[in-house]
C-alpha cells in the first residue's frame, strides 16, 4: 500500500472499500495508512489505533451525520472488542444500530450494504 493520504483528511462521496491490511485501506483509486470513518458524506482519516482509544470526540463525526445513518459497522481490528456501554447508549439514543466485528468483516459487510443503498457507515480500525 502506498503512503498516499486522504485529501485534507477527507474524500467526499460514497465508495466501497477495495482492500484493507498493511496498516490501512484502499478505496476510490487511492490508499490511506491508518484508520478511517466511512460516512455518508465521504471517507475521513480517523486517528484511532485501537478500541481503547474510542472517545466521545472520536465518534463525533458519526453523530454529525446521524440522520443519514441507520447502522454503524465497527471494525475493531484483528480481534472483536466491546464498545464501552456509555458509547453504546449514545448510539442507541441517536437511533444508530451498532454491529461490532473484525475490520475485514466490517469492510466486506459495508460494501454489501452500500451496494444495497442502505444508510450504513463504518468505523474501521486499521490492521497490520
Amino acid at each position: 500500500m502506498s503512503g498516499s493520504r486522504l485529501y485534507d483528511g477527507f474524500v467526499p462521496g460514497r465508495f466501497p472499500i477495495d482492500a484493507y491490511g498493511n496498516g490501512g485501506f484502499r478505496f476510490a483509486d487511492m490508499s490511506h495508512r491508518g484508520s478511517i470513518l466511512v460516512l455518508p458524506s465521504g471517507i475521513k482519516a480517523w486517528p484511532i489505533g485501537s478500541i481503547k482509544e474510542l472517545t466521545d470526540e472520536a465518534v463525533e463525526p458519526i453523530f454529525a451525520e446521524a440522520d443519514e445513518i441507520e447502522l454503524l459497522l465497527v471494525g475493531t481490528g484483528i480481534d472483536v472488542a466491546a464498545i464501552p456501554g456509555k458509547l453504546r447508549e449514545r448510539f442507541r439514543e441517536a437511533g444508530i444500530g451498532l454491529d461490532v466485528m473484525q475490520t475485514g468483516a466490517a469492510a466486506r459487510t459495508y460494501n454489501i450494504l452500500l451496494a444495497e443503498n442502505r444508510k450504513v457507515a463504518a468505523a474501521l480500525i486499521a490492521v497490520g
